[in-house]
């Protein structure tokens, strides 16, 4: 059912990935900031990106008629806008100069499509190589 993704597109989905996460650190590590908000910001990074990858599989799941509780697709979807939201109000409440806010976001962002895409391109490939084996 599901095609295997094409070279190019998993390299994107990687660079994607690994761009957005090392840019948001390599930004968080030369910050003035303290290390309590750095230690926030890194929190948030990492639950944005757990939820991420939560929320594609438990959509993936239901697509394929794989159970999944209403309850658990709403948390993953809480979840998401949480780390969002959370993100939003930290730098909205920072004293960090505009571009710098626009960093973090943009760099955030593209975290967390680079992981959606990659969960992605790992459940399309298992989803063919177990298809081809049958």
């Amino acid at each position: 059912m599901y095609q295997k993704p094409s070279a190019a597109f998993i390299a994107a989905s990687w660079i994607a990935l690994g761009t957005g996460m090392i840019g948001y650190l390599i930004g968080l590590f030369r910050a003035t900031m303290l290390l309590n908000e750095k230690g926030y910001y890194f929190t948030v990074l990492m639950f944005g990106l757990f939820a991420v990858v939560s929320l594609q599989k438990s959509v993936r799941d239901r697509l394929e008629n794989i159970p999944v509780t209403d309850l658990y697709y709403g948390i993953c979807w809480f979840a998401t806008i949480l780390s969002i939201v959370l993100l939003i109000v930290g730098l909205w409440n920072a004293t960090l100069l505009p571009s710098e806010k626009g960093f973090y976001a943009f760099s955030f962002l593209l975290s967390i499509f680079g992981a959606i895409t990659v969960q992605k391109n790992t459940r399309d490939s298992q989803a063919r190589d177990t298809n081809s084996q049958q």
